[in-house]
C-alpha cells in the first residue's frame, strides 16, 4: 500500500491548474511579432512540424513540476506482516451411522445425507481450530483424528456411508472415544458434538458414565438429537418387492442427551429439520467462538526516488529541446 510521509506538500499540485490557465490565456494573446517589408522571401516555405507542438515544452514542464511535488511528499511504500496469537480449539465430531439414520424425514434426503451437509458446512466456517470424526453404530470408529486441514476431514466425511459398522447404537462408547482423542489435548477449550437419532443400546459404557469422565477431563459435550417427533419414513430393503417404506416410531432418548449436556456444563438440542439441525450448528459455532489477537506490523520503504527522477529527466529533455528545435528568436 502507498503511504505518504508529508501528504500536506500534495497541496502543491493545485498551483498546476493555475499555471495551465495562465499559460492559455498568453498563448492566446500572442507572444510577440516580427515586421518584414515584403512577406514574398517567405512563399513557399512550410510550416515546421514543431508548430504543431509548440506546447510541448509547457507540457514536459507541467509533469515534471507534479512529479517533483509527489517526490517531496515522500511517498513510502508499505509492507504489512500480521502475527495471529489464538487459542485454538480442539472439537470432535461424533456422528451416529446407525440404521435410523437413513430416516428420510429431512426431505429431501436422509438424516445421515443432511447430517454430513451440516457439519461440512460448520467445518469451513472453521479457522484456528482442530477438528476430528468420530463415526459409531455398534461400535465406535475414529474416521478422522484431529486436524487443521479441513479439506481431509471434507473428503472422510463424503466417503463416510451407512452400513459400514455393525448395526446399533453405542452413544456410551462413541463419547468415550471421542474423550480419548481429547485426552492429551492441550487446547484451551475442548468440545465434543455428539449427533444421534436413538437410544443407547450398545457397547459396555454407560453414556452418564461417559459424560462424568468429560466432566472430570474439563470436555464439555453438547448433544444434538435428530428426528421430527411421532413418526418417521423408514427404507425397507425387501428381497422380492426391492425397497419399500414404512412409517416407524421415532425413538430418541432425550432426557440421557440432556443430563449428558448438563454434567459437562454443555447444552442438548432437538433439530427435527435440515433448516433446524444449521441452527444449531451455528448457534454452538457461536458459542465456542476462539478468541483471536492480532498484530499487524508495517514496514515503509521510501519511494520519492521512483518520482523524482522521472522529473529530472522531464526537465533536462525540456532543456535540451528549448535550446535546439524548440529554440525561440528573441
Amino acid at each position: 500500500m502507498m503511504h505518504f510521509a508529508n501528504p500536506k506538500l500534495l497541496l502543491l499540485l493545485l498551483i498546476v491548474p493555475l499555471l495551465i490557465w495562465l499559460h492559455v490565456m498568453r498563448s492566446r494573446r500572442g507572444q510577440g511579432s516580427l515586421r518584414f517589408a515584403s512577406a514574398l522571401a517567405l512563399e513557399g516555405i512550410r510550416r515546421s512540424w514543431t508548430l504543431h507542438f509548440r506546447h510541448l515544452l509547457f507540457a514536459l514542464s507541467m509533469f515534471a513540476l507534479i512529479l517533483a511535488i509527489v517526490a517531496l511528499a515522500r511517498p513510502q511504500k508499505g509492507t504489512q506482516a500480521e502475527e495471529i496469537l489464538t487459542d485454538g480449539i480442539d472439537i470432535i465430531i461424533a456422528l451416529d451411522a446407525s440404521g435410523s439414520m437413513a430416516a428420510e424425514d429431512f426431505e429431501p434426503n436422509n438424516r445421515f445425507f443432511v447430517a454430513k451437509r451440516v457439519i461440512k458446512k460448520f467445518i469451513e466456517d472453521l479457522r484456528h481450530d482442530r477438528v476430528g470424526l468420530i463415526v459409531f453404530a455398534a461400535k465406535a470408529l475414529t474416521q478422522c483424528p484431529l486436524t487443521l486441514d479441513y479439506g481431509v476431514i471434507h473428503n472422510v466425511l463424503d466417503g463416510t456411508e451407512l452400513g459400514t459398522i455393525e448395526d446399533g447404537t453405542a452413544i456410551g462408547t462413541a463419547l468415550a472415544t471421542s474423550l480419548n482423542r481429547l485426552r492429551e489435548s492441550e487446547a484451551k477449550s475442548k468440545v465434543i458434538i455428539l449427533v444421534t437419532d436413538g437410544v443407547n443400546n450398545r457397547g459396555e459404557i454407560q453414556p452418564l458414565d461417559a459424560a462424568e469422565m468429560a466432566r472430570i477431563l474439563g470436555i464439555r459435550v453438547y448433544t444434538i438429537g435428530v428426528g421430527s417427533t411421532g413418526t418417521a419414513r423408514f427404507p425397507i430393503n425387501d428381497p422380492v418387492y426391492g425397497t419399500t417404506y414404512a412409517d416407524l416410531q421415532v425413538e430418541i432418548d432425550e432426557d440421557s442427551l440432556q443430563k449428558m449436556a448438563e454434567i459437562t456444563e454443555g447444552l442438548y438440542y432437538r433439530a427435527t429439520d435440515r433448516p433446524s439441525l444449521e441452527e444449531i450448528f451455528d448457534a454452538i459455532g457461536q458459542l465456542e467462538k476462539t478468541q483471536i489477537e492480532v498484530k499487524t506490523y508495517t514496514h515503509y520503504n521510501e519511494r520519492f526516488i521512483d518520482f523524482l527522477l522521472p522529473s529530472l529527466a522531464l526537465i533536462f529533455v525540456g532543456t535540451v529541446l528549448g535550446f535546439t528545435r524548440f529554440m525561440k528568436i528573441p
